[in-house]
């Protein structure tokens, strides 16, 4: 699958997209949802939560296990993915797209200069298999 340049990922394989409004939109990769396989429920955080980078705060469950989604900077919260809650499929089927999970107000945008880009994260994500 074709990884959009616009993104960056974290070592835990959450992909994240800085929009011009400054708020960073948070999915899971391709890599990780095939390691999954077939999503069958996603639990999005609670809309206002305040969090740590690398803070647990949603969770993804498939037909072979469940896997927390961390949070890839600290910050708010500010939305989530309604689809998936009638839809889990979409991390599957579309995961840097519709598949989308939550979307958070970053304390600082900097944080994310120092995620993997795009070609970065694929070296990375195939020495681990």
């Amino acid at each position: 699958m074709e990884i959009p340049g616009d993104l960056k990922f974290a070592p835990s394989h959450e992909w994240v997209r800085l929009g011009d409004d400054g708020i960073i939109t948070v999915g899971i990769s391709a890599h990780a949802q095939e390691q999954l396989g077939d999503l069958v429920f996603v639990e999005t955080p609670e809309i206002d939560r305040d969090c740590e980078a690398e803070e647990g705060i949603a969770v993804v469950e498939s037909v072979k296990a469940a896997s927390d989604i961390y949070a890839p900077v600290a910050g708010t919260v500010v939305d989530t993915n309604p689809e998936l809650a009638d839809n889990p499929e979409l991390v599957n089927s579309d995961p840097y797209g519709a598949g989308w999970i939550f979307k958070i107000k970053p304390n600082e945008t900097l944080d994310i200069q120092d995620m993997m880009d795009p070609d970065d994260y694929e070296a990375y994500a195939a020495a681990e298999e």
